[in-house]
């Protein structure tokens, strides 16, 4: 399951006009379970009643027999409502005879919303439960997806903040984030790289870096996509690009390096936040040996200079933030001379024209497929602009960050 899409899907879903954050969370759920694609077949919202230290049946669809309306649930028969504040999502067997009854005797529920502290522990406003034909870890992450995207929707639609000090603060940081990008271009090695950020806003929350490792033998090119848009993107942005400088000063092997930037973001950032990041290391062997590992982003295209054969980089674990005790595992490729790397953020391939057609990957490859003999700077500046062509007047746009990186020799 594609993580972004999914979050883009539920995001998509949720910014429309509701009168009720009930009647979002509906709309949410019932287009979700109608997406053949998502395999979800029905579901249950509860709502947090403080007052009474209670979650409240507020909306049930599906085939299961149906619940009786407003039927409560109690915190302190439900121990297990306690892990739901540090886990986000939970699998578990029902122990409730009434729900057991009407057929539901294993469950999936994910916090949504801000955190309400009860008797000094701290419980989500609401909790979504999912049915599906096989609860499992699949279940769990998409569970995560949607529960991060209501959440960044609910508070969006409650916060309002003053023009004049959002745009002081736009101001601020925009300055602050062209500090933390890297040169364009660069080169290492028999390696030339050029990496591009285009910010779909005034700031935006895509970044790129290139860092030198321990003796500076290795380089590491990283890209990553904060999720949403805008000032509080690149703050999430800005912090792993800080977090990762650090990190390079230290000969950190990779699938650490990665589970340690995930616990980092789930601890610092709210949970309705996340992002997807690619990690590579390039190195000066003669191989051409290329470490990489991936977390929920855009898979890379990776172009070999003698044959038209693709092969994509695909995720070697989540995309950071929801799942903290996510693994990453490290895959690799071997880059020859002419060969071409392409990393992007899916603010390319998304950018849609006026009829909502996606640029999509298939024709960025095509595209890439004519030009990738061309230099690094020349594959990137074509990429960006043929997309701001056919994305002029659409309706939807994303920060957009192209690193291309070439093998001359």
């Amino acid at each position: 399951m594609d993580q972004r899409k999914l979050y883009k899907t539920v995001e998509t879903i949720a910014s429309g006009d509701f009168s009720s954050e009930k009647g979002m969370m509906i709309e949410v759920l019932n287009q979700l379970i109608s997406d053949e694609k998502i395999k979800i077949t029905g579901g249950r919202i509860w709502q947090l009643l403080p007052e009474e230290q209670s979650y409240k049946l507020l909306f049930q669809t599906g085939k299961l027999d149906r619940i009786k309306e407003n039927f409560r649930l109690k915190i302190k028969e439900y121990p297990i409502f306690d892990f739901i504040a540090k886990e986000r999502t939970i699998l578990g067997n029902e122990t409730n005879s009434v729900l057991r009854e009407k057929g539901i005797f294993k469950y999936s529920a994910s916090g949504v919303g801000y955190k309400i502290k009860l008797n000094g522990k701290n419980y989500y406003e609401y909790l979504l439960a999912l049915n599906s034909e096989e609860i499992n870890e699949d279940l769990r992450l998409a569970l995560n997806i949607i529960a991060t995207a209501l959440t960044s929707q609910i508070k969006h639609k409650r916060s309002s903040i003053s023009a004049e000090h959002l745009r002081a603060d736009i101001d601020k940081a925009r300055e602050l984030q062209k500090s933390i990008l890297p040169e364009h271009e660069y080169r290492f090695f028999d390696y030339e790289l050029f990496g591009v950020t285009a910010p779909a806003e005034i700031v935006g929350g895509d970044f790129f870096d290139y860092l030198g490792i321990g003796d500076e033998d290795k380089l590491a090119v990283t890209v990553g996509d904060a999720a949403s848009k805008g000032v509080s993107a690149s703050a999430e942005a800005m912090y792993i690009s800080g977090a990762l400088r650090m990190a390079s000063n230290f000969e950190i092997k990779i699938s650490p390096l990665m589970k340690r930037m995930n616990k980092l973001v789930n601890k610092i950032f709210a949970d309705d936040k996340f992002a997807s990041f690619f990690y590579g290391e390039l190195s000066t062997e003669k191989s051409g040996l290329f470490l990489y590992s991936n977390a929920g982003h855009n898979p890379p295209i990776f172009f070999k200079n003698d044959s038209n054969n693709v092969t994509l980089l695909n995720p070697t674990g989540p995309v950071f933030g929801p799942t903290p005790n996510a693994k990453y595992s490290v895959e690799s490729i071997h880059i020859l001379p002419g060969d071409l790397l392409f990393i992007y953020s899916d603010g390319v391939t998304d950018a849609a024209d006026q009829k909502f057609n996606n640029f999509g990957e298939e024709r960025l490859i095509k595209l890439l497929k004519k030009i990738k003999h061309q230099s690094a700077k020349e594959i990137t500046y074509r990429v960006l602009d043929e997309v701001i062509r056919f994305s002029k007047n659409g309706q939807y746009q994303d920060d957009k960050t192209i690193v291309a990186i070439k093998r001359l020799r």
